[in-house]
């Protein structure tokens, strides 16, 4: 059998999936910021209609899967796979989120690069045979995480200048075996890389070496370079850890101009919204994707794109007992043809 490995960490898909439908959900404070024209909702009570955050974000993930059904003009129950992940320990979100789904499913963490692992394994299954259709779901929620990783929102701490705000909003595609672009061709899986930062509020130090061994990675896999893409797109780096990959990768003599950007630098206006350094969470890379770029693509501004979500494999119970902050980046290699 042929094999579809290229290089050392890189899948070519023989028969590259399609995005047949794909949703983004927001927030309030999401939604005023400059992409709110690409969500497909924005929801001004942040409680979606529930009696805790944990429930409501599990609510925000159906309603991204619904639409992007809609979109897809499919039926849940088309749903070979269900692939959704969140930060929350156990994955809760996901999973009841998937109990009332009723499809085969699988529960992903790899904390803000859940939705680049989602894709990847929804991809190779369909591109492997074992369905017709997937969807790929992944959330976070500022009072979630909040309330999981750091304090309550009544101790009111300050933040550090290298902090980034956890985005309220989740990101939801459903892919196809068959049916028009844009098409998901090629998968970078990553390794963890551990630079030895303990910070847990300066997450784009801790991910930013991920996402340039990563990037080397798949231009040394591919053959391609950052001229092949429209668009190179990290998240949920921020505007710190955007600047030290752009370091990192100049050091290796690779130039990213200005076709690279992060997803955690895009979802709020830096400036207006006091968020710091910018976006997180795994909802931040998802709501952009499925809003910002997948829209552009099909509308022709953008024919090919590498979307490189990162992600810090931390925890609080291994941030007391002194342990540094993994990284992880995948690369999603998407194109407006299969190639």
């Amino acid at each position: 059998m042929e094999t579809k490995k290229q290089g050392a960490q890189t899948f070519a898909l023989a028969s590259p999936p399609s995005l047949a439908g794909f949703a983004s959900i927001a927030g309030k404070k999401e939604g005023e910021g400059p992409l709110r024209e690409s969500f497909d909702l924005i929801e001004q009570d942040t409680t979606f209609g529930e009696s805790t955050w944990e429930k409501a974000e599990s609510a925000m993930q159906q309603l991204a899967l619904e639409k992007a059904l809609e979109k897809a003009k499919q039926p849940m129950a088309a749903m070979d796979l269900l692939f959704a992940g969140d930060l929350l320990n156990q994955c809760i979100a996901a999973g009841y989120s998937a109990r009332k789904a009723a499809r085969p499913f699988f529960g992903l963490y790899g904390a803000c690069s859940t939705m680049g692992e989602a894709l990847a394994l929804a991809a190779m299954a369909l591109d492997g045979g074992f369905g017709e259709w997937a969807a790929a779901v992944v959330s976070s929620h500022f009072c979630t995480a909040e309330r999981q990783y750091r304090t309550p929102l009544e101790y009111g701490g300050q933040r550090t200048p290298t902090a980034q705000w956890t985005a309220t909003a989740a990101g939801a595609a459903v892919l196809a075996r068959a049916g028009e672009g844009p098409y998901l061709t090629h998968v970078t899986v990553g390794k963890i890389n551990d630079m030895g930062i303990k910070d847990a509020n300066n997450m784009g130090a801790a991910m930013a070496p991920a996402a340039c061994n990563t990037l080397l990675t798949h231009f040394a896999d591919t053959g391609r370079t950052p001229e092949d893409y429209d668009l190179i797109l990290t998240g949920d780096l921020g505007m710190l850890g955007r600047q030290l990959c752009k370091e990192l990768l100049q050091r290796e003599g690779i130039d990213l101009s200005d076709r690279y950007n992060d997803c955690g630098c895009l979802l709020y206006d830096v400036e207006a919204q006091d968020v710091h350094c910018g976006a997180s969470g795994c909802g931040c890379s998802a709501s952009v994707l499925c809003g910002l770029v997948l829209n552009g693509m099909r509308a022709g501004k953008w024919n090919r794109v590498l979307f490189c979500p990162t992600g810090a494999l931390h925890s609080p119970v291994s941030l007391a007992q002194g342990e540094s902050i993994p990284g992880i980046c995948h690369a999603i290699a998407l194109s407006n043809t299969i190639q």
